[in-house]
């Protein structure tokens, strides 16, 4: 493998030792593809980043942990990608673990392996669980500023929360259904991809409170699991069909919309009115389709040059002291997909 990067420079972007990266480059023999696509990662990030090296400032990395479908967390790195060309007072380096399922001890260990390297930030999509909140305390007691992404944690060890008003999002997605209903009577189905995720259970709760209260006649069924993952989305919907007869209305606080729509499909179940989050490739696809009725967008790349600015204000490289931000919301039909 050919680059033009110091192996030790190789190593700080990966987050791995010398030695490993060593085998990797001269593809030497014992290395699993997990940690070559780690590497592999890693130059395309410094390959990415080298334009902004003749910048004048401070070289910063930071660190994002993901939890989330893959087409959620590629969203979130091409943002990244796009806002840091405006960041002029420092180089920003992010470094990204992403997976589509963490479990509780790769969270922590991951965490744990950041605080041994060092990092300027840690920024976290991950389940408002003890150990995360303990694990994002140690950070904050090393001195390692962390900002939670779109669903927040519990814990005073964060500088901020960034993302969407999940509270809000969860009124207008009831507002939608109530009013795209009209008079219709039946079951209105939530979902959620993890019932640990504290943002989708902050839309839930305030979508159900709403909607209880303008259509007190609708009949609420809500399911949570899958992690917005195929197959076992999959799973979660099959288990929830007889209770679906007669389906009015889904609201998704999670992901997965095109799994549960043909799951649907399949049981001859065809809502009236679908809500979803988030404008990613899949669901621009299925709003394009016509299967979705509407999408609630928030601007990712807000988010992420938020993220950077709490990081470089806790610093102090920019004057302004920043707090917890949302971005608002914004409500996609058919007719208005913008180009992002």
């Amino acid at each position: 493998m050919t680059h033009r990067f110091p192996i030790k420079e190789i190593a700080r972007q990966a987050g791995l030792g010398l030695a490993t990266v060593d085998r990797v480059i001269n593809n030497r023999a014992h290395v699993s593809p997990q940690t070559r696509a780690r590497v592999n990662a890693a130059l395309a990030e410094l390959e990415g980043q080298e334009a902004q090296l003749s910048a004048r400032g401070r070289r910063m990395f930071f660190d994002f942990v993901i939890e989330a479908p893959s087409r959620f967390s590629r969203e979130v790195q091409l943002a990244a990608e796009q806002v840091i060309p405006e960041i002029g007072i420092a180089v920003c380096r992010p470094r990204f673990v992403i997976q589509e399922v963490m479990t509780e001890d790769e969270v922590v260990k991951t965490i744990a392996r950041i605080a041994k390297r060092g990092s300027q930030g840690v920024c976290i999509k991950a389940r408002d669980i003890p150990a995360v909140r303990t694990a994002i305390e140690g950070l904050a007691a090393a001195g390692i500023p962390v900002v939670t992404l779109v669903t927040d944690v519990r814990t005073t060890g964060r500088i901020a929360y960034v993302g969407l008003d999940n509270e809000s999002a969860g009124r207008t997605a009831a507002y939608l259904v109530a009013t795209a209903l009209g008079q219709a009577t039946g079951t209105v189905l939530v979902t959620r991809s993890n019932d640990q995720f504290r943002g989708e259970e902050e839309r839930e709760i305030a979508f159900t409170q709403a909607l209880e209260q303008s259509r007190p006649d609708l009949r609420l069924l809500d399911i949570s699991g899958g992690g917005g993952i195929h197959r076992a989305t999959a799973q979660v919907i099959d288990d929830a069909i007889d209770q679906l007869k007669d389906l009015r209305a889904v609201y998704s606080a999670g992901g997965g919309n095109r799994t549960i729509l043909d799951r649907l499909d399949a049981c001859g179940l065809a809502p009236d009115v679908y809500v979803a989050h988030d404008l990613d490739r899949a669901n621009r696809g299925l709003i394009i389709e016509g299967r979705l009725d509407f999408i609630l967008h928030h601007d990712l790349k807000a988010d992420l040059l938020n993220v950077f600015h709490a990081f470089l204000q806790h610093h102090r490289l920019m004057q302004s002291t920043f707090k917890s931000d949302t971005t608002n919301i914004q409500v996609i039909t058919p007719f208005n997909i913008p180009d992002i």
